[in-house]
């Protein structure tokens, strides 16, 4: 521990910049798209959904503290880093102080994931334990999964499929087809935001042995990337919409993604790309939000 207070302002600053918060929607909006279609097939089991809600959140900042530690550990956060100062990296806070913040909000994790175990039976608990168990393997362990090119199938996977399958069984015990297509969607943004983090941090994660997706494909391609990622995130969402008047609602999500794209590809690599990743978690709530209005707004 350092000789600051953990109650003082300085502190509690620095856990909040831990934390990452600029970007804990990418937890809320496949939450917001799950309860959205699933109050079209039933009446919702509100507490269930919120203490998955708050065990979503909770392992996204345990996932946040762990990478933080991890990656500052290993040198990966040093001086040349282009994106935002990191507690460990930049020595404000020991790896050791901020590995014991990641276990305890995964602590908190599995305390609130065991309410919705309760009421989801075993679906939501294999959902809880692999994404606790994704959660510290995205940064540790021999292989983690952060310096390889599965990083955006994992955001995908656990920020998509697995959150919007998981609250829709919760909140009216039933998944579909189309739950699991607006799963991808709403994931599909979240990976972007990896997708300009890991485009910015190229040159360095593979000077320190990374082998990204962003590294494979090179800078055009991670832009390229990027722009697919975007697009086909309005597209499946209009996909997974029945009504045309509903998919029309869905659709003027292109706009924004468009203009994201555009952004992305006039940017140079720099520190400037880090309002890439707010605007791109920013987008994918609106995202969520055009999603919520075509199916809550009878237009589906």
């Amino acid at each position: 521990m350092s000789d600051l207070s953990l109650a003082s302002p300085s502190r509690l600053g620095l856990w909040i910049k831990a934390a990452r918060p600029r970007t804990l929607t990418i937890s809320i909006a496949p939450i917001l798209v799950g309860v959205a279609h699933a109050a079209t097939l039933g009446r919702i089991a509100w507490g269930p959904v919120a203490a998955a809600t708050i065990s979503a959140l909770a392992i996204q900042i345990a996932t946040n503290l762990a990478n933080d530690a991890a990656d500052g550990e290993r040198g990966l956060d040093g001086p040349r880093r282009l994106g935002p100062t990191r507690v460990t990296g930049a020595r404000l806070m020991s790896a050791m102080e901020v590995r014991r913040g990641a276990i305890v909000a995964t602590l908190i994790a599995i305390a609130a994931g065991l309410v919705a175990v309760v009421h989801g039976g075993l679906p939501i608990l294999s959902i809880g334990v692999a994404s606790v168990i994704a959660a510290w393997a995205y940064s540790g362990g021999p292989r983690p999964i952060s310096g390889t090119p599965l990083g955006e199938i994992f955001v995908v996977a656990y920020f998509g499929v697995a959150a919007v399958v998981g609250i829709e069984w919760l909140a009216v015990a039933t998944a579909s087809p189309v739950t699991i297509l607006l799963g991808i969607a709403i994931g599909l943004p979240a990976a972007g935001v990896l997708t300009v983090n890991n485009h910015r941090d190229r040159v360095e994660d593979a000077r320190n042995g990374r082998r990204t997706l962003a590294i494979l494909v090179g800078a055009r391609g991670a832009v390229a990337l990027y722009a697919v990622e975007m697009i086909a995130a309005v597209a499946l969402a209009a996909m997974a919409t029945p009504s045309l008047l509903g998919a029309a609602i869905v659709a003027v999500g292109v706009v924004p993604a468009g203009v994201l794209a555009v952004r992305l590809a006039r940017m140079p690599v720099g520190r400037e790309l880090n309002s890439r990743l707010a605007a791109t978690a920013g987008f994918q709530l609106v995202l969520a939000g055009l999603i919520a209005l075509a199916w809550l707004g009878g237009f589906a």
